[in-house]
């Protein structure tokens, strides 16, 4: 094999498959970065064995082959050359040459017969939705997903199409997000969860175009997504997402309307008084007018007064100040509402069209003077 490519196509696909090359794995052959020149397009392919990424890479085909590279010493050697074009070559002993200028590398490849391509799967009943779309979503739920794996299902996020509507959820025990969208046709119902870990990657892979789509493929066990030149293959998580209609009361008997930005600035200066790990919750305290912040740690304490619109009984509440930034972050709206009922039940927040919903429980607290 033999191709030639420009280091900075080299460093952008390296970089969108590099996501699915495991960190620590049984399996040599999965720390390595398949190159592809077999099919007359040059293709770069990393595959977990739960999560694979292959990507298209514009450059020249002198000699059709593959061969797969380690991908640490791949990516570190194509970081360092120059800004030139960089050639790879291969012979069939596995040796690969890297060159580019005056630089040039030796190395021992791996046969790409060794290599474990991406699953086939069938490209039917697909759904579209634009990049910036998809992107946003993820972004506005991923944060709940919980980092423990004792539930493989809090791992995952419930991915759900109903008619034009496409709807993500995810919780880890101590809150919920939910966001929909309305897509701009009709599909099937559709009901998977995806691993967080593939839509996380993915994320960070979309660009931020309203123009450019996603399509993406459902099989029973795994899901496809597809947008520019590459392609991202995610094993599903078996089994029944949590029921969460029971928890999403529409009860309440206070609700505030809070300018978000203030909101999360205040919590934001709350927290310079948390060390990293000490769990010090936020103490709120509603009012006719005002909401009362306050805060306090062995490094000091803080409270501030914020204006809000309100409706319903005065209240005091404590939440994880960190869930609550969470939220606030990824709400585009300048006024959000938030609904409380009592101090140890479930806080909603709501963007003003509902297309987002957070549920977040309080926190036990004593009083702060």
């Amino acid at each position: 094999m033999k191709v030639v490519c420009s280091k900075s196509n080299l460093i952008s696909g390296l970089q969108i498959v590099s996501k699915a090359v495991p960190s620590k794995t049984t399996m040599s052959i999965l720390e390595c970065i398949l190159v592809d020149a077999t099919e007359g397009v040059i293709k770069f392919i990393a595959n977990d064995m739960e999560l694979g990424i292959q990507t298209i890479v514009e450059g020249n085909i002198e000699e059709r082959g593959y061969i797969a590279i380690d991908a640490k010493i791949f990516v570190d050697i194509v970081r360092k050359l120059p800004d030139n074009d960089v050639t790879i070559e291969s012979d069939s002993s596995n040796k690969v040459i890297i060159s580019c200028e005056k630089a040039k590398f030796n190395l021992i490849g791996r046969k790409g017969d060794d290599f474990t391509y991406l699953p086939s799967i069938e490209k039917v009943d697909g759904v579209s939705v634009s990049q910036f779309t998809l992107r946003n979503v993820i972004q506005q739920t991923i944060f709940s997903i919980s980092e423990n794996d004792a539930n493989k299902m809090m791992a995952g996020e419930l991915f759900e199409v109903d008619g034009d509507t496409l709807k993500l959820v995810s919780l880890d025990g101590h809150r919920i997000s939910i966001r929909k969208v309305k897509l701009s046709e009709e599909y099937s119902y559709k009901k998977v969860i995806v691993p967080g870990k593939a839509l996380g990657e993915i994320s960070k892979i979309l660009g931020d175009n309203t123009e450019k789509m996603v399509n993406i493929y459902f099989t029973d066990k795994h899901v496809l997504f597809e947008f520019d030149d590459t392609v991202v293959v995610s094993r599903l998580i078996e089994g029944e997402y949590f029921s969460i209609d029971q928890m999403l009361s529409s009860d309440y008997e206070t609700k505030m309307s809070i300018n978000r930005k203030e909101l999360l600035d205040c919590i934001d200066r709350a927290t310079l008084l948390v060390k990293e790990g000490d769990k010090k919750p936020v103490i709120i305290s509603i009012t006719e007018t005002n909401m009362e912040l306050k805060i306090k740690s062995t490094i000091g304490s803080m409270d501030e007064v914020i204006d809000i619109d309100k409706q319903g009984k005065d209240l005091m509440i404590g939440f994880n100040p960190k869930f609550l930034i969470d939220a606030l972050k990824v709400i585009d709206d300048e006024i959000v509402d938030i609904y409380l009922v009592n101090p140890k039940a479930p806080c909603f927040i709501r963007d003003k069209d509902s297309t987002y919903t957070y549920l977040v429980l309080p926190v036990n607290f004593t009083t702060v003077d």
